[in-house]
Order: structure tokens, then C-alpha cells, then sequence
């Protein structure tokens, strides 16, 4: 049986396992590359204390999934994984994994950024920010959307 290439999670993931797993056995990997997302203390200008992270499941799995077909079919990379956290956050914590395997480092510094622009606008998640004002969602950022559409034709 094959590992996942997606995984919705609550506990914490060890990225150099993770990067080990990805790679191994794989002779036509030349380069590895991968981003890692944690919980700031600040967002808005407001203080966070903490951040509480739902998703739809079954729907995002397979929003994923399809995230990482259209960065194999556009790249040509090896191998993708994705690990991302649900439940309540701390400062610091990680949220999440985006790695990625190809033969060259352009096309996976390419795969991971696109990985991570679409998992952003794309995928079916919702944040909840504790601050001192009491608790808030997040809107999507104008910023995600304008990142999305440099990979559009």
C-alpha cells in the first residue's frame, strides 16, 4: 500500500520524516523542496492567542488531491505530500506541510508554491483567531487570490 499524499490531521508532523519518506527509494529525485506553515501571534494587527482550524472532510481530501494532479501533470514532479493540522492551534505550532520531489529544483520550488497558492484559496478550510477582542473568522485574503491568479493562463 501506497503512503497518502494527503493527510488532515490534529497532532504535529516531523518534517525531516516526512522529507525522508517522501525521497526515499527514488533515484531520479534531484531536488527537494518544501514549505512549512505555523501559527503567528499576530494577524491584522491584532494579537492572536490562539487559532482553531475546521475543514469539510472528504471534500477537502479530495480538493487536495486534486490540488497536487494539476502540479504533477503542469511540473512534472515525482512525488507531493501534504500534511495539514485541524483543531486548536498555538503561536509557533506548525499547520502546515507542503513537500515535493522532481528531477530539477525549478520545477519543484514551482510545484510547492503552486501546491501552497491553491491549498490557500482552494481547499475547504476555516480559521477562528482568539484575540483580545474575543474570537473572529478569517476572511480570505485579497493577497491569496492575487497569488492564485499568476498560475492562470
Amino acid at each position: 500500500m501506497t503512503a497518502p499524499r494527503v493527510l488532515i490531521q490534529t497532532q504535529d508532523f516531523d518534517v525531516s520524516a516526512e522529507l525522508a519518506a517522501l525521497r526515499a527509494g527514488d533515484a531520479r529525485v534531484g531536488a527537494v523542496c518544501c514549505f512549512v506553515g505555523t501559527v503567528r501571534d499576530r494577524n491584522e494587527g491584532a494579537s492572536v492567542s490562539a487559532m482553531e482550524l475546521e475543514h469539510y472532510p472528504g471534500m477537502t481530501e479530495k480538493s487536495i488531491e486534486a490540488i497536487i494532479e494539476r502540479a504533477t501533470e503542469r511540473f512534472g514532479i515525482h512525488a507531493a505530500k501534504v500534511i495539514h493540522r485541524i483543531g486548536p492551534l498555538q503561536p509557533m505550532d506548525q499547520i502546515v506541510f507542503v513537500g515535493v520531489t522532481s528531477a530539477h529544483r525549478g520545477m519543484s520550488f514551482q510545484a510547492c508554491e503552486f501546491i501552497m497558492d491553491y491549498l490557500k484559496s482552494e481547499a475547504p478550510f476555516w480559521k477562528k483567531e482568539q484575540t483580545p477582542e474575543g474570537a473572529r473568522w478569517v476572511d480570505a485574503r485579497v493577497s491569496d487570490e492575487e497569488a492564485l491568479a499568476r498560475w492562470q493562463p
